[in-house]
């Protein structure tokens, strides 16, 4: 078998790129950017991304594979462990880590514990502070603000940018390329994610689900696509099931005469259809599966576990 590293790429970069922090700091945006197609759900709720996503992105004179890692979960369950795991992994598996921040804020315990565990994981990989939504502080405040993000980690180099617009994301595109290691192409051209579209669907309909639902159904919702298939040119059926851990849980998610589960699918069809650029006919219901965040079987058969 040949080494990898005996071959002669003239140049050309490629890598794996952790995207890192907490969650509404940009990371899905500027992934779905870079790769020109929505692959992952952007949601200001915590845990929306349970696995680990795979963003390609192929130019001329790189391969940049972007991870799009879950972020650290601190609940007592079992899947807790399952996402706390690919976090990590995302973390090991890194030629590069962008740690990913709000310009506007200080770094708080949340941001604390990431870069401990970064030291943990992967305290020798390059590291990229990314100053996010530049647009909503002075720049005096910035300063402040980067100035204590620093302290956290020892970081190659820091970039200010706003992922919902085009200022600094190429400066940062760039930066990413100069840092990457020379290799080969690891994915063919064209290819964008090594993720299902049946699994992205699944991601997208959670998010609709956690934007709707706020605080009443807490985080014990998981989506499971049943069916996913072409009916006719251009029309894709999609049967999908949210489970919720209680009975009073299937009512709030269902609403009064339907109302929140219409609302739930209406916003899923919409990101879906963007996402896989077919119209969508989206079919929900709602099944009540006891504890099941701490059911290892369950965990394992629906691929949420790492035994």
């Amino acid at each position: 078998m040949t080494d990898l590293n005996e071959l002669d790429f003239e140049g050309y970069k490629s890598g794996y790129v952790a995207l890192v922090g907490k969650p509404n700091v940009g990371k899905s945006t500027l992934l779905n950017h870079y790769v020109g197609q929505k692959i992952a759900a952007v949601s200001y709720k915590p845990q929306t991304t349970r696995r680990r996503q795979l963003g390609i992105l192929t130019t001329d004179e790189a391969q940049i594979i972007f991870i799009d890692t879950p972020g650290l979960h601190t609940g007592g369950y079992k899947l807790s462990d399952f996402i706390n795991e690919e976090a990590r992994y995302a973390l090991m598996d890194a030629d590069l880590l962008l740690f990913i921040v709000d310009s506007s804020q200080f770094p708080d315990a949340e941001d604390r514990q990431l870069a401990e565990e970064i030291i943990q994981s992967a305290d020798h990989t390059p590291k990229l502070l990314v100053m996010n939504k530049v647009d909503l502080a002075d720049p005096n405040t910035i300063d402040q603000h980067q100035a204590a993000y620093l302290d956290l980690l020892e970081f190659t180099d820091a970039i200010r940018i706003t992922a919902l617009t085009a200022g600094g994301r190429d400066a940062l595109l760039a930066r990413i390329i100069e840092l990457l290691p020379e290799g080969p192409k690891y994915y063919p051209d064209g290819q964008i994610t090594a993720t299902y579209e049946r699994e992205i669907a699944e991601d997208l309909i959670r998010a609709a689900a956690l934007h709707h639902l706020h605080d009443e159904v807490p985080y014990g919702v998981f989506v499971q696509v049943n069916d996913y298939r072409l009916r006719e040119e251009n029309l894709r059926y999609i049967h999908a099931t949210l489970f919720v851990e209680r009975e009073s849980q299937k009512g709030i998610v269902i609403g009064k005469r339907g109302s929140m589960i219409k609302d739930i699918s209406t916003m899923a069809r919409q990101e879906i259809e963007a996402m896989s650029g077919e119209k969508v006919f989206l079919e929900l219901q709602v099944k009540v599966e006891k504890n099941w965040r701490n059911n290892p079987e369950l965990l394992r058969r629906y691929g949420l576990s790492h035994d």
